[in-house]
C-alpha cells in the first residue's frame, strides 16, 4: 500500500468510465431500430445504475439496465431484453478473441506451468471454439431467421384464448424488434467498433492499475492483453458485493505465469475489480437516488421481467 503510486488508480478511472459511455453509444444502435434518436443522457444513467446493480447484486443485476432503458426510452421491455442479448453475443466475441490471442501467447512462449494452469489453459482453449462457434451461429440466426422463425411460432400459439394470444404475439414481436439492428451491416460494423472501443478503454484502465504498481509488478502490453484474456472469462463468476472469479483469474495469473507473490498478486486483483466493478456504485447510487429509485424498486423490475415472459 505504502509503495502504490496512487495518482495512476486516479487516472484508471477516467478510461473505466469511458467505458460505460461506449456501452451507451452501443445500446443506442440497438435502439434505433425502435427508436431513431434516444437519449444518451438517458442511456448512460440506466447503464451505470445498471452495472451497479451487478456489483450489488451479482448476475440477477443485469435485468435492471433494460428494464430501465425500456422505461426511459418507451420501448417494449422484451425488444431491450434482445438488446441486452446482442451485447452479451459482441462481448462473448470479443472476449474470445482475446482469450485466444492469451492462449496462443502463452503456448508460444513455451512457458512451464503448474497442473492448475495447465488444466486452464486446456480448458479455455476449449472455451474459445465453443464460444466462437456460438456467437457465429447467433449473429446468422439473429440476421437471417429471426423474423421467419416469429412468424411460425405466432402461428404455433394460435390455439390459444384471443387475449393470451395477443400478448404473446406482442412479445415475440417485440423480441425481434430488439434484434433487428443485426439486419443492417452498417449498424453491424458500428456496433463492432463500439466493442473494439470498450475493450480498448478496459485495457487502458488495466495499464493504469500496473503502472501504480510499478516496481512490484512488471508487466508489458502484451502481457497486459494476456491477463485481461483470462479475466474476462473469470468476471462471468460475480458474488453479489464481493465479485469472486475476477480477483482469483487475475491472482492465478499473475502467481502462475509471472511469478509473482501470492499476496502482491492478490493486492492486485483486489485493487483490479475494485476499479473495474465497484468504481460506478457511487455514481450509480447516487444516479439512482437521483431517479428516485431504492432496493424494493430494483426487485421490482426483476418481479416485472417474471410477468413479462409468464405468458409463454
Amino acid at each position: 500500500m505504502k509503495r502504490l503510486r496512487w495518482h495512476w488508480l486516479l487516472l484508471s478511472l477516467a478510461p473505466i468510465y469511458g467505458t460505460y459511455w461506449g456501452r451507451a453509444l452501443r445500446w443506442a444502435v440497438f435502439l434505433k431500430p425502435l427508436k431513431p434518436r434516444p437519449s444518451m443522457s438517458k442511456l448512460l444513467t440506466a447503464t451505470m445504475i445498471g452495472f451497479t446493480a451487478i456489483t450489488l447484486f451479482g448476475r440477477a443485476g443485469d435485468f435492471v439496465r433494460p428494464y430501465l432503458i425500456a422505461a426511459k426510452e418507451q420501448v417494449p421491455l422484451t425488444s431491450q431484453l434482445a438488446a441486452w442479448l446482442l451485447e452479451r453475443v459482441f462481448d462473448l466475441l470479443m472476449a474470445s478473441l482475446l482469450l485466444g490471442f492469451a492462449l496462443s501467447r502463452v503456448h508460444g512462449s513455451g512457458l512451464h506451468v503448474g497442473p492448475t494452469f495447465a488444466w486452464l489453459l486446456a480448458f479455455g482453449g476449449r472455451i474459445v471454439w465453443i464460444s466462437c462457434i456460438l456467437v457465429l451461429v447467433v449473429l446468422l440466426s439473429l440476421r437471417h431467421f429471426a423474423e421467419p422463425a416469429r412468424r411460425r411460432l405466432i402461428a404455433a400459439f394460435h390455439f390459444l384464448p384471443e387475449a393470451r394470444f395477443q400478448r404473446v404475439e406482442r412479445f415475440l414481436t417485440a423480441l425481434v424488434q430488439g434484434v433487428e439492428s443485426t439486419r443492417s451491416d452498417a449498424a453491424l460494423l458500428l456496433i463492432f467498433v463500439y466493442s473494439v472501443l470498450e475493450w480498448i478503454l478496459i485495457a487502458a484502465c488495466y495499464w493504469c492499475v500496473v503502472q501504480a504498481f510499478a516496481g512490484m509488478i512488471n508487466l508489458t502490453f502484451v502481457d497486459i492483453l494476456i491477463l485481461m484474456g483470462f479475466v474476462s472469462f473469470g468476471g462471468v463468476v460475480q458474488i453479489p458485493g464481493i465479485g469472486g472469479g475476477t480477483q482469483v483469474a487475475a491472482a492465478l495469473v499473475l502467481t502462475e505465469l509471472y511469478g509473482t507473490r501470492l499476496e502482491l498478486a492478490t493486492s492486485f486483483a483486489v485493487f483490479l475489480w475494485i476499479i473495474t466493478f465497484v468504481a460506478v456504485v457511487p455514481a450509480g447510487l447516487g444516479l439512482a437516488l437521483k431517479e428516485g429509485l431504492d432496493w424494493h424498486s430494483l426487485r421490482q423490475m426483476a418481479g416485472r421481467w417474471r410477468n413479462e415472459v409468464s405468458v409463454l
